[in-house]
């Protein structure tokens, strides 16, 4: 398991995906925790595509992604994001 820490930059690219999955592959992780603060507001609006390009990315190098946090209000503002 690879833990991001919660302080730093935000992740919002799917090149900070790749970026992400490397680093699991250097520590041998199989799963990356992202805290939900580390994602970028573009995140949890799927209109930008940021979460699904994300996501795919990891699931395309078939390593998992966790993200710790507390996202009530996300999926409160957006039935879309709820969903998803």
């Amino acid at each position: 398991m690879l833990e991001i820490a919660p302080s730093g930059p935000p992740i919002g690219s799917d090149r900070d995906a790749i970026d992400l999955i490397g680093k699991a592959a250097e520590n041998k992780a199989e799963i990356v925790v992202v805290p939900s603060e580390r994602l970028a507001a573009a995140f949890f609006d799927l209109k930008t595509r940021v979460a699904g390009e994300m996501i795919q990315k990891f699931s395309i190098y078939g390593v998992r992604l966790a993200i710790l946090g507390d996202i009530a209000a996300a999926v409160e503002n957006s039935s879309a994001f709820r969903d998803f």
